[in-house]
């Protein structure tokens, strides 16, 4: 048949079974994604195998990206995480030692994939709030014996406290005014262990170190 240029005629041509497989096959790997519930993915699936036309099968994946593809952030999202920023060339040190005493590691820093911190009667602080990420996630391992770790991250990161406490804590102190993370924000994984101890994650909105570096906030 003759191309007409007219899209409408297009779908309103016959599908074939490759092109219903397709389909299928699109809308299995999206409720493997957890873009479609169960439900949703049997109902579309029963539409995709008894339709006839280009037509019918259009709409079952038009809300889906295709297959094998991740779709890109929407303008909202992908500039509410251009800070703090994703890139870069990590430090070479890659850990903050607290013996009987304490260690800070605060400012313009490029914090690598895997991050040490350990402290024994002492204290850490690994302030993230004007630091980049040499990679999407990271992981921070913190050990605190008798001792206390302070993790503190910008709004736009996704923090997660993922360590055990011992006779002692492992916390996400963030509260509860702070925004949540956008989708694809950089991941910051916190794992360890405190025992006697805290080991204590937040996250503070760009305003509060404004403020501070004004002298307007104590802490």
């Amino acid at each position: 048949m003759a191309d007409t240029g007219d899209p409408n005629t297009a779908l309103e041509m016959r599908a074939s079974d490759s092109d219903r497989e397709r389909v299928a096959e699109q809308l299995r790997e999206a409720a493997g994604h957890g873009r479609l519930t169960m439900d949703e993915l049997e109902e579309r699936l029963e539409r995709a195998y008894s339709a006839k036309t280009y037509a019918e099968l259009e709409p079952l994946t038009r809300d889906l990206p295709a297959a094998g593809t991740t779709p890109p952030l929407p303008a909202t999202a992908s500039s509410a995480v251009a800070t703090p920023l994703i890139g870069g060339t990590p430090t070479k040190r890659r850990w903050s030692i607290a013996i009987m005493s304490g260690s800070d590691r605060r400012g313009r820093w490029v914090v690598p994939a895997r991050y040490n911190a350990f402290s024994f009667w002492g204290g850490v602080v690994l302030d993230l709030r004007q630091a980049t990420f040499a990679e999407r996630e990271t992981v921070i391992r913190a050990n605190a014996i008798m001792a206390g770790i302070d993790i503190i991250a910008p709004e736009g990161v996704d923090l997660r406290i993922e360590g055990f406490g011992l006779m002692g804590g492992y916390d996400d102190a963030t509260s509860d005014d702070v925004e949540l993370p956008p989708p694809g924000a950089p991941i910051v994984r916190v794992v360890g262990i405190a025992f006697w101890a805290g080991v204590t994650g937040r996250r503070k909105a760009a305003k509060e170190l404004e403020k501070k570096q004004r002298g307007e906030l104590t802490s």
